[in-house]
């Protein structure tokens, strides 16, 4: 009977402890709802194009403590706003060069991710050197990795390629054939631009028209390009003028080579002596090179596709010979026994 005295005795003073513990945690989860209610109450007002000033609940003092998730959420926006005003500039300044409405759109989409400071920094460079807006937007569409570049590195090319000669509209060409000339190293485009003074010895305003007129050059193999200008002084003749003047380097070699050699085997072409001279009138090089080969077939070696087909496979066989021969020279001699 003791014992069970004392057992009731030691209910009787749990009980208080335990409807004590209820009550804090009733009191704590009450101030949880609160918290949750307020902030989600913020957030709404955010959404819906409310500020963020003082709400008439009351707010939870821990929250009150932590002011670093309003200034979050208002930074967020500043950022957003400051963002639509750059874009509205970017779109003035746009309009007053003279792209159209369709003209900004396409920009704009090229590289969604692009800063429109950036964007219309890069536009104003290429505007500089002589540019339209039609060309500045074909330009960007088929080499979008040019709003990639920095800003300075964009302005020393423009720099580089004013001393080559390719502003004041010239560029509009270049830009269209060989988009990647703000892109490509600059010792690629100095190689290229070093053989035709040096190793051709094209004038510097030759250069600056073969560039302009011919710009696939710059994608050439530096060795490959020097042999083409060989081939068509040393084998057929042409002048240098001539060279700039009716775009020769920017045929394949394998185009040249079968026609010229045809037209050779056929006896209608023949290498000028060192005067210049010839046994038959040579046809011009517009009627070899920049006609289909149906019309030079039928106006300029009055020959048959069959026939040409034929000496095609033939040409391309003995280049094979040829390069093996070459092939066997350079390699050391096998020792005797």
């Amino acid at each position: 009977m003791a014992a069970l005295g004392r057992q009731v005795l030691d209910w009787h003073r749990l009980i208080p402890l335990t409807w004590s513990l209820i009550a804090r945690q009733t009191t704590r989860l009450g101030e949880q709802k609160r918290t949750a209610a307020f902030l989600l109450h913020k957030l709404t007002t955010v959404s819906s194009g409310g500020g963020l000033g003082e709400s008439p609940s009351v707010e939870p003092q821990k929250y009150a403590q932590e002011p670093e998730h309003r200034t979050g959420l208002t930074q967020c926006l500043l950022e957003k706003q400051r963002t639509a005003v750059e874009r509205e500039k970017v779109v003035s300044s746009l309009l007053d060069m003279g792209f159209t409405d369709v003209h900004v759109n396409e920009l704009l989409s090229i590289q969604p991710g692009t800063h429109p400071q950036q964007l219309l920094d890069i536009i104003s460079e290429l505007i500089l050197l002589g540019l339209s807006p039609e060309p500045v937007c074909v330009a960007l569409k088929k080499s979008p990795q040019l709003l990639k570049l920095p800003v300075m590195h964009v302005k020393k090319r423009s720099s580089y390629l004013r001393k080559l000669g390719l502003g004041e509209g010239k560029l509009k060409r270049v830009l269209y054939c060989c988009p990647e000339i703000f892109t490509m190293r600059q010792r690629d485009i100095e190689s290229i631009v070093g053989v035709l003074k040096e190793k051709c010895l094209f004038t510097v305003k030759q250069v600056t028209e073969i560039l302009h007129r011919c710009p696939c050059v710059l994608r050439e193999d530096p060795g490959e390009l020097e042999y083409k200008f060989q081939y068509a002084y040393f084998r057929m003749g042409i002048k240098h003028v001539d060279v700039v003047k009716t775009d020769f380097l920017q045929y394949s070699m394998t185009k040249t080579k079968e026609r010229h050699v045809f037209l050779e085997r056929l006896g209608r072409y023949q290498t000028p002596d060192k005067k210049g001279q010839t046994l038959v009138p040579n046809p011009l090089l517009k009627d070899i090179l920049r006609v289909s080969e149906a019309e030079f077939l039928a106006k300029t070696a009055c020959s048959s596709a069959e026939e040409f087909g034929v000496f095609k496979e033939l040409l391309a066989r003995e280049e094979e010979e040829s390069e093996g021969r070459m092939a066997d020279a350079g390699s050391p001699e096998e020792a005797g026994p």
